[in-house]
This record gives C-alpha cells, sequence and structure tokens, in this order.
C-alpha cells in the first residue's frame, strides 16, 4: 500500500495541468494534453516539468502502483523544485541504497482522498487559519492561507507554495508546488 501512495504522488506531479471539475477544455502542461477520464500514471508520463518525479518513482519501483484507484490528494513537487535542493541530494537519493529515504520524502507528499482546493481552504478556516493533514508516509503536513494562496509548512518548518491548484485525475487530484517538502 505504501508503494501505491509514493507511486501515486510521483505520477501524479507529472499529471500538472489547471484542469477544474467543471472545464469545458482539457488542459495542457508544458504543451502535453492531460484529460481527467486518465490516471495520474497515464497523464503524467507527457508532463515536461516533472521528468525528476518520474524518475524518483521509477527509482522507487512506483510506477506500477500509480494506476490504482486511489483517491490521493497528491502536493507534486516541478523539476525546479527539486533543483532547489542541495547539490547532490536527488543523484543520492535515486540510487538503490537511498529507497527508503526516497520513499519517506515521497510518500509525504501524499494525502489519502480527493481534496480539491476549496476544500482545503474551508479546512484552513475552519481550523483557525491553518489545516493539519496526515500524510501516508504518516507525519503531518501544515496547509495555511497567505494572499490568496495555499502555503504548506513540511514538518522541519520548509515551506512551499501551491501554484497550480485543482489537476483532477480519474484517481485524485494533484496540486502543483514550487518546494520539495521534508518530513523529519
Amino acid at each position: 500500500m505504501k508503494k501505491t501512495f509514493l507511486a501515486t504522488l510521483a505520477v501524479a506531479a507529472l499529471a500538472i495541468t489547471s484542469l477544474s471539475a467543471h472545464a469545458q477544455k482539457d488542459p495542457e502542461v508544458g504543451g502535453a494534453a492531460m484529460y481527467p477520464t486518465k490516471t495520474i500514471v497515464e497523464n503524467a508520463v507527457n508532463s515536461p516539468i516533472h521528468k525528476t518525479l518520474v524518475a524518483a518513482v521509477k527509482a522507487g519501483g512506483l510506477v506500477d502502483t500509480l494506476n490504482s484507484p486511489g483517491p490521493f490528494t497528491v502536493f507534486a513537487p516541478t523539476d525546479d523544485a527539486f533543483a532547489k535542493l542541495p547539490a547532490g541530494t536527488v543523484d543520492t537519493l535515486v540510487k538503490p541504497e537511498s529507497k527508503d529515504t526516497l520513499d519517506k520524502i515521497l510518500t509525504y507528499h501524499v494525502v489519502a482522498g480527493k481534496i480539491s482546493s476549496k476544500e482545503l481552504e474551508k479546512m484552513i478556516k475552519k481550523g483557525g487559519g491553518k489545516a493539519t493533514l496526515k500524510t501516508v508516509q504518516g507525519e503531518d503536513l501544515t496547509a495555511s492561507m497567505s494572499g490568496g494562496n495555499i502555503i504548506l509548512t513540511d514538518a522541519k518548518g520548509g515551506t512551499a507554495t501551491v501554484t497550480t491548484a485543482d489537476v483532477f485525475q480519474s484517481n485524485g487530484v494533484i496540486h502543483v508546488i514550487d518546494t520539495v517538502l521534508m518530513p523529519n
């Protein structure tokens, strides 16, 4: 089950679009079409801005699990988000001996269920400005609002901004983020 969540995270990041539930036209991501009737995996392979995430999912052996029904909410870091990590971090994480650490980081970006940005905003308001989300990895993420943006705070105090929300797929939703989130 853990591999399913990890795989969903990685491929979800690849399926980035700005599709809303009521959109008339299928969105494009980096010039690639995304389809709400396809799974995260089926769409992700076409996203040119999530190559690092796809490589991480492959290294974790999670690609096959991303076709599971879910639903999942995935906070998907872009290639630029991975590029913010210290030099050599990604190369180290995709090595076989780092699989446990990689899996921990990937599953930290996944929450069970399908949570739209509107639902997340309601949770934040109900929580007095913050919402706690339990990740598949087991630790919490804290969501808040800043200037109309959803901000995620990780276990180490780092923050990521949702840059594209509500990318709906047949097995969940992804929200594109600008920074890789880190668990303890």
